[in-house]
């Protein structure tokens, strides 16, 4: 399996490079993340198909909408579907295109759909894992600023008095989506990692308040 791996890695990585923007919270090295995270998790599932999630994690933002486009939770079937294409012209395995495009179509946190399968479970909670953590911190603020907003309310941070609004304000993301992930990990392996990435997160966002006060 290591050799089929490493036959299909470099033209996987050649593949969804060619499709990336210059969004670079979604680029290449996110990419290279997800697999390596991917690959703790796969050490926990030897009944998982490696080729399946190595192909799903480096192709699953073929198709990347902006956070706030009003079409972004069709993102993940319209990468599914051009992966799928763009794998069957380079002869990949017929018999594994369809757990792929699963893998790829229900990574997406706005499709809110269930990954059925053990490797597109590997696939969602190594790609979650990036969200969390000092990386996901960074990706944060990176795509708060592409969106316009602002790093946090100016006299509410924490939005004890108004409804969270992670739209207009970053610090907001926090508690609206990233400390959730945790306990939705699929797998074991991802839960503890997302719990241990999740605390550097809260105790960021608790020494920015204290300097935001």
């Amino acid at each position: 399996m290591d050799s089929l791996l490493d036959q299909w890695q470099p033209r996987l990585v050649a593949l969804a490079s060619a499709g990336h923007d210059d969004d670079g919270a979604h680029d290449t090295n996110h990419l290279h993340r997800v697999w390596r995270n991917a690959t703790i998790l796969l050490a926990e599932h030897a009944e998982a198909d490696a080729l399946v999630v190595l192909a799903a994690c480096y192709l699953h933002d073929l198709v990347n909408l902006p956070k706030n486009s009003p079409d972004r939770h069709l993102a993940s079937r319209r990468a599914a579907e051009l992966a799928s294409r763009e794998l069957a012209a380079l002869d990949f395995p017929a018999d594994r295109l369809d757990a792929v495009a699963h893998a790829i179509e229900s990574h997406s946190f706005s499709a809110a759909l269930s990954a059925r399968t053990i490797e597109a479970q590997i696939v969602q909670d190594a790609d979650r894992l990036d969200a969390l953590g000092a990386v996901g911190l960074a990706r944060l603020f990176y795509i708060a600023g592409r969106m316009g907003s602002s790093l946090a309310h100016g006299a509410d941070p924490l939005a004890t008095m108004r409804e969270r609004d992670d739209r207009a304000y970053a610090l907001d993301h926090i508690d609206t989506k990233l400390a959730k992930l945790p306990a939705a990990m699929q797998t074991a392996a991802g839960r503890r990692l997302g719990h241990e990435r999740l605390q550097e997160l809260l105790a960021f966002r608790d020494r920015f308040v204290g300097e935001w006060a």
